[in-house]
């Protein structure tokens, strides 16, 4: 067992393996490392020789897919190596649990939203779920702002993936994007070709946020679609 690993394994935690193991029901390789834990780690390889680190990580278990991303976000290194890493570490995705805490970490992309804007194009389209998924977290974490709400609420509509968790990310993104510019994303959903669930799925999520209030609830639940007024 290399340093690294031996350093995650001294920090599991039981109990909370059987939480976190609960919440992502799709892998079964999580061992219990809360990730501040593992934050703390990924900070101190930051520092050090993280390029060896990244080359050499191993990926048996959930925490050491998780450390590599939490590292690849806290790293200072020029855009284009940064982004040739994130692109290096997409494909190791498999739930969304590390993929929307990669999202959130890589900061680093507001140096040329512009340029980062064309790197994630084709994850957008892609036939991998979770390819899929990083590219909407990274749009409704990075791009849904004033400069780019008109052209995200589009490529929202035309995503097709039939993947579970690359609808409940476009679902997510629209309630997002409706929390930030209520009028243009509620324009949008009054005209848009999301597939039924996704719909339904964002008006849900729309519904459920403390930021709504009651008036503006009961509009969107009068939204729903005719196929769905049973459901």
């Amino acid at each position: 067992m290399n340093p690294i690993s031996a350093q995650i394994f001294e920090r599991i935690d039981s109990d909370y393996q059987k939480f976190a193991a609960a919440l992502i029901p799709t892998i079964t390789n999580v061992l219990g490392v809360r990730l501040p834990e593992l934050r703390k780690i990924a900070k101190k390889i930051a520092k050090d020789d993280w390029r060896c680190y990244l080359q050499s990580a191993e990926d048996h278990y959930f925490e050491e897919v998780m450390l590599q991303g939490m590292v690849i976000g806290y790293v200072t290194t020029d855009l284009h190596e940064h982004l040739s890493y994130v692109a290096s570490f997409v494909p190791k995705i498999d739930n969304w649990s590390v993929c929307d805490s990669f999202c959130a970490g890589l900061k680093f992309i507001k140096a040329d939203r512009a340029l980062v804007w064309s790197f994630l194009q084709p994850y957008l389209s892609s036939s991998k779920e979770y390819d899929v998924r990083f590219g909407v977290v990274m749009l409704l974490n990075f791009y849904s702002d004033h400069d780019y709400i008109q052209k995200v609420l589009p490529l929202l509509t035309n995503i097709a993936h039939p993947g579970y968790y690359a609808k409940m990310a476009v679902a997510w993104a629209v309630a997002t994007c409706y929390s930030k510019f209520p009028a243009i994303t509620l324009n949008y959903l009054k005209r848009t070709t999301l597939d039924d669930f996704t719909y339904h799925k964002a008006l849900q999520k729309i519904i459920a946020s403390a930021r709504v209030d009651e008036e503006t609830k009961s509009l969107i639940r009068g939204m729903k679609r005719k196929s769905l007024k049973s459901s």
